[in-house]
Parts: structure tokens; sequence; C-alpha cells
């Protein structure tokens, strides 16, 4: 556990709140819209692009090897609520491994460009991903996605086929389609409601919502980011961009697509795993129909070509909650790709 949560801090290089009752106490100060002066674990290269007449930039990083080069390069996506930066722990076992590690954040997200004018559009991120491997010129990619950013791994995998080694699912948002629950909200109304909610209620939702085993304190970090945005004057454009991407969730499903991935794929659970986008915004007798990710992928793996799952006693934080049983079950499946 010291290690899981020394790897949370080292991600994330903020300090975490003295109670887990109270995770904004210490007042964090301003963190700007694109993250300035805020620490990822390894150093950070942008790609100009342009969104929408905009030009924009994409954060990652590129990571080199640390044990002897094995020739291949994994991606790593990052999920809606969390930046680049906390693959530290996932990072570190690759490149130990002989593994080359791009790990960006998406446009809207981490320290990338915001845009509140465009709309979010996950095959936009797939082109955007495919350019800076260009740029970077990678030919070929292991992928591991997490949370939403499956929903960019599966579309780059059906788009890119010959691009793609294998695929690992890890906590996979959109093994269901979500419009058959929540109802459509307006952005306005996902922002206000994003702007009332409190560090504690925050707290209280990335615990329960994904089913945490993790001690409170360990989120406290995120809490905290999320605090330093608010406290910026740049807060109303970051919850805009960050409001788009929940709208882009319920409407662009991928679960009719799942089918027709044809590279090996490898789906990791939590049996803890409950998260269900927009599930606050369902009718009292629809919330219990939707967020089993593991009974969902247990289901939906069969009708795939080439799809298994590893289910784990954890939540949506694998690669926090059991970091080396996660590193293993990644590395092992990667290897017999060789």
């Amino acid at each position: 556990m010291k290690t899981v949560l020394a790897a949370a801090v080292l991600a994330l290089s903020l300090p975490i709140a003295a109670s887990a009752a109270e995770p904004a106490a210490a007042q964090p100060a301003a963190i700007g819209i694109a993250l300035e002066n805020y620490a990822y674990p390894h150093p950070v290269a942008f790609l100009p692009l342009e969104h929408g007449g905009h030009a924009v930039r994409m954060a990652y990083m590129d990571v080199a090897p640390t044990g002897p080069a094995n020739g291949r390069t994994v991606l790593l996506l990052h999920g809606r609520n969390f930046p680049a930066g906390y693959w530290a722990p996932t990072i570190e076992a690759l490149t130990a491994a002989g593994y080359r590690v791009v790990a960006p954040d998406q446009i809207q997200f981490g320290k990338s460009s915001k845009l509140d004018d465009v709309p979010v559009r996950f095959e936009r991120m797939v082109e955007d991903t495919a350019a800076l491997l260009d740029h970077l010129k990678i030919d070929k990619v292991e992928v591991v996605a997490h949370s939403m950013g499956n929903h960019v791994g599966v579309r780059w995998a059906l788009a890119h086929p010959d691009r793609t080694g294998r695929l690992v699912m890890y906590g996979p948002v959109g093994l269901e389609d979500y419009r058959l629950y929540t109802p459509a909200v307006p952005l306005e109304k996902l922002v206000a409601d994003d702007e009332a909610k409190g560090p504690r209620a925050y707290l209280n939702e990335l615990m329960t919502s994904y089913g945490l085993t993790l001690p409170p304190e360990a989120m406290a970090p995120f809490v905290d980011l999320r605090e330093g945005l608010k406290r910026s004057g740049e807060w109303p454009r970051y919850a805009r961009s960050f409001a788009a991407s929940a709208v882009a969730i319920r409407d662009q499903p991928y679960l009719q697509d799942l089918p027709r991935v044809s590279v090996p794929v490898l789906i990791l659970a939590g049996d803890r795993d409950g998260t269900a986008p927009g599930k606050g915004y369902a009718k009292p007798e629809d919330k219990p129909k939707f967020g089993h990710v593991l009974a969902r992928a247990q289901a939906l793996a069969p009708t795939m070509k080439n799809a298994r799952v590893d289910a784990f006693d954890a939540g949506h934080l694998l690669h926090l909650e059991r970091t080396e049983r996660f590193n293993a079950a990644v590395l092992a499946f990667l290897g017999e790709g060789r």
C-alpha cells in the first residue's frame, strides 16, 4: 500500500490534504488551465495542432526504456478525471521491461489546450493520436486505455489495425449505451452542477462511484488538483470543456463496434467498479441497471473476435489500487505478442 500511495503522490505532485474529511483544507494554490507549474513524472513536450480553426497544442510524455530495449512502444490513453501524469507507476514498469512509452494528454485534458466552443469528438482524438505518432515516427503501438480512454483506444484499433499490436481495455467506460438510461443534459447544467460540487462531494464521488479500495487520502491529490483549477480565473473555460467530454461519452458510443475489433484484447475490470457516467441524471428505477463494469465485460468478451477478461478485487483505478498485479497482467499480455 505504501508503494501505491507514493506512486499516486509522485504522479500528481500535489500535497495531500491533512484530513480526508476536509480534502481542501490546505487551500491549494490556483492552477492554470494548462496545468502550468504542475509537475509530471517525465518531461512534457507539445505537438502543434489545429481544432475548429484554433491553434492548439497536444501535450505528451515520450519515455525511453530503462531496461534493455525491445523495440516496441506502448501508448497510454488516460481517463476523463485524470491527467496523464497519473500513469507514473505504469510507465515505470513498462520502461523497465524495455518498452518505449508515449502518454499524451488529449486536447481538452491535462496540459493540452482547452476549447470551450468546439465539441469533443473521439474520432478527432484518434486523428490527433495518429498525428502524434507520425510526428514521433512510430509505426505501431501496443495500446493501454483507461476509462474514457477506451473511447479512443477502441476507435484507434478499428481505424488502424495495422498500427495496433494489442489492446488493453482497462476499467472501460463505454461497455453500455448510456443513452438508454440517461437523458441528454444541457451543457450549461452540467457546468453548473460541477461548479456546485465541493471538495468533499467530489471526493465522495470518486470513492463511491469508482468503488475504490484505496484510502480516501490517496485521492486527495486529485481533489486538490480540481480545487486548484477552480481557484483559477480560467475555471469557467475549463469547466465548459470538461462538461463537453461528458456529452461526448453519452452521445458517441462504441459498444456496437466491439465485435469488429480484430486485434487481441485484454479487458481488466474491478469487481467493485460501478462507474456509470450520467448516473446522477438517470431515473431512480434505471440507476441499478447500469454501471456493472466487470459483468458487462464478461458478457461482451465472447462477442468479440479475440478478447478475454481478467477480474480484479478492486475498483476503477487498478493501476493504483493493485499496482503490482496490474503491471504483471499488462506485461504478460503484451509479452504474448512478441
